[in-house]
């Protein structure tokens, strides 16, 4: 990592990876999946150079797939809980769940060091969807709002794309490596 490596944004774990072959709203966790290169998740639905999320190859099957891999803090879990939502690593469709590590405040372009060789350059933040509500009626509400300014806040994770392909397992640290120059604030992908 470079010199651009930081601790504003926590010190960060891998708590759950999870992935799926075929569609489906949520994930199996896994003991560990194997992130390649341009792709994505090895055997994951999502994996692929163009776009795979459903709406997405309808609108243009031609598009660069900018969200290979699906991060979501376990920080989220605990808040829905307060406000009577059970949700469980991978039920909302990511590939890894994280703790420690502020997510949704990283700057696009963020280098994420899962593990001991694997790297996903953040390309920005998830669009929660109806499907969350089919999961847990209420839910989305509680994952996408508004801030005091009227600002759509997006809370379901953030996604990335696999610069450098390796294994990833529970248990495993998360280094960050911000970007150079400045930094621009997450947007939806």
């Amino acid at each position: 990592m470079s010199a651009a490596t930081t601790d504003a944004f926590g010190t960060g774990t891998v708590t759950t990876v999870s992935s799926n072959g075929t569609y489906s709203f949520t994930k199996p966790n896994r003991a560990s999946i194997t992130l390649l290169a341009g792709l994505g998740v090895e055997g994951d639905v999502h994996a692929g150079v163009t776009v795979k999320h459903r709406s997405r190859v309808a609108k243009d099957p031609t598009v660069p797939n900018l969200r290979q891999v699906h991060l979501i803090h376990a920080e989220l879990f605990e808040e829905v809980a307060g406000a009577g939502f059970e949700v469980v690593p991978g039920a909302l469709g990511e590939n890894v769940t994280t703790r420690g590590i502020d997510l949704l405040g990283l700057p696009t372009g963020t280098r994420l060091h899962l593990g001991a060789e694997a790297v996903v350059e953040v390309t920005g933040l998830r669009n929660p969807c109806a499907q969350i509500d089919g999961y847990r009626h209420g839910l989305l509400k509680q994952v996408l709002g508004r801030d005091e300014n009227g600002q759509v806040v997006r809370k379901a994770g953030i996604m990335s794309i696999v610069l450098t392909g390796g294994e990833v397992r529970p248990g495993d640290a998360i280094g960050v490596e911000l970007p150079e120059g400045p930094h621009r604030p997450l947007e939806m992908v």
